[in-house]
């Protein structure tokens, strides 16, 4: 019965991670928290350089965050955002972002898959290890900055990714992620106009709360959170009013979206990402899928066969 529960727990691992692919360029920004938005006003490099990111902007990106460590050596957010950027840049070039939303039952073929690029790694690594070493200063003469705090949490977040998308060590990533949530937490409990921070808990929450009862029971075991409703809650919460990570948590409603049957919601959410970030072309391609299926959906209403209809079908 242990082993069979630990087949359990090695199933639901590989299933998160299919979700995680579907949303690895935004789910790197997990805890760029509101009040960032609010210490930071009019800092331009730092807006810019997230908006590249989520157009897939990579270099821009990079030149942007170069730029806001000029302007800020001691800010551990230079260093963590850039190395947010190796982070989806390596997924892109790995095709992770490309991988189909988990509601249409497709694999990646990993056989087609390249290998992680180690001087990519040593870079994200070395991001990682200043931005370690700023926020550890900051937070020796104040334990409380919310500068360092927010660099912290989006550290162990971005660490967890890694582990989860690139290295394929899912249960590894799953420590670090918990981590992030639960400074979310702590930020929240003194914070709660910060709706950013609400992320985290709500993508807990909703992927672990969609699991059987027995591995929900594992998860919790573990210290993870599982309640679907409340995952739901703190996700439509940072959709409405979130900053930086209101984007990522429109794409999470999409899915929830997919997985309730409501395709037109699906495309009306996938529709404004689409036009916020043109460049992303892994928007641009869920677009033109839901686009495709909306106009066969039709076609077919109309007595005809769904092969007529008007919209192209995207190509893979």
């Amino acid at each position: 019965m242990f082993n069979q529960s630990l087949r359990n727990q090695e199933a639901f691992f590989g299933k998160i991670k299919n979700a995680f692919r579907i949303l690895a360029l935004p789910i790197c920004s997990v805890v760029l928290l509101g009040s960032v938005a609010q210490s930071t006003t009019g800092t331009s490099a730092l807006e810019a350089g997230y908006r590249n990111v989520y157009n897939l902007q990579f270099d821009q990106a990079h030149r942007a965050f170069a730029e806001w460590q000029g302007q800020h050596p001691d800010d551990p957010m230079g260093p963590v955002s850039d190395a947010a950027v190796y982070l989806f840049s390596e997924c892109d070039r790995l095709h992770i972002l490309e991988a189909q939303f988990v509601t249409d039952g497709k694999k990646t073929d990993k056989s087609s898959q390249l290998t992680p690029d180690p001087a990519v790694n040593a870079q994200f690594q070395a991001a990682l290890e200043k931005t370690r070493t700023l926020s550890d200063a900051k937070l020796a003469k104040d334990p409380k900055d919310i500068t360092a705090v927010f660099a912290r949490i989006l550290m162990d977040d971005l660490h967890g990714d890694y582990l989860a998308l690139v290295e394929d060590k899912e249960r590894d990533a799953l420590k670090y992620l918990k981590q992030s949530r639960a400074l979310a937490e702590t930020l929240i409990a003194t914070n709660p106009d910060n709706y950013d921070a609400y992320l985290p808990i709500g993508v807990e929450n909703y992927m672990t709360g969609l699991k059987s009862s027995a591995v929900r029971w594992l998860l919790r075991a573990g210290g993870a959170q599982t309640d679907k409703a409340t995952g739901m809650k703190n996700l439509k919460i940072v959709a409405e009013k979130g900053h930086y990570l209101a984007p990522f948590a429109q794409v999470f409603l999409v899915i929830a979206a997919l997985r309730d049957h409501n395709k037109p919601k699906a495309l009306e959410l996938m529709e404004a990402l689409a036009q916020q970030f043109p460049y992303n072309h892994v928007y641009n391609h869920e677009l033109a899928q839901l686009r495709w299926e909306a106009g066969s959906r039709v076609t077919v209403a109309n007595g005809a066969p769904a092969s007529t209809g008007a919209v192209a079908q995207p190509g893979p």
